[in-house]
């Protein structure tokens, strides 16, 4: 009788991979992130990755940013951690104490948006922003609502994209 193969993946990279492979949709010129939550019983509830609402023409709307707020991408691309939440098709309630696993560690907004659903832990591969403002803000907002939230590395055969938001 053979034995189980035993150097399988964790359950951390499984579901980080999974947010890479969503950021690999993202047309952002510069940053790709992809976002996968995760319930307390390892099942995917839900991913997403940064860009337009599906409502809009991305060949629209800007891809750079810009002084004119007309022109800048930020106003118009929602982010991988808050379209997760949207395309989630069950009861918000069973987001409670989920994970989310993120490329990027989430924006202010982000952070807002996953402790109203009951988020109960951030897992993300990368914090090129720790020291502005906004990821204070965003930690902050983590730490007073008692969500979690840890850094996380996979194999870098699966890391691809990154960049500026």
């Amino acid at each position: 009788m053979s034995s189980k193969r035993e150097n399988v993946i964790s359950w951390d990279e499984f579901f980080m991979r999974v947010a890479i492979a969503a950021q690999l949709r993202s047309k952002d010129p510069n940053t790709q992130v992809g976002a996968c939550i995760a319930d307390t019983n390892h099942r995917i509830l839900s991913v997403g990755y940064n860009g337009t609402p599906s409502a809009l023409n991305d060949d629209d709307f800007p891809w750079g940013t810009s002084d004119d707020p007309l022109e800048d991408k930020h106003n118009y691309v929602v982010h991988a951690e808050a379209n997760a939440v949207l395309n989630y098709r069950g009861s918000l309630k069973d987001l409670g104490g989920a994970t989310v696993y993120v490329t990027l560690f989430p924006c202010h907004d982000c952070a807002k948006i996953m402790a109203q659903v009951g988020i109960g832990e951030v897992v993300y591969l990368d914090n090129k922003y720790a020291d502005t403002d906004d990821a204070r803000i965003s930690r902050r907002i983590l730490d007073s609502c008692g969500i979690r939230y840890r850094q996380v590395s996979v194999g870098a055969d699966a890391v691809e994209g990154g960049g500026a938001r």
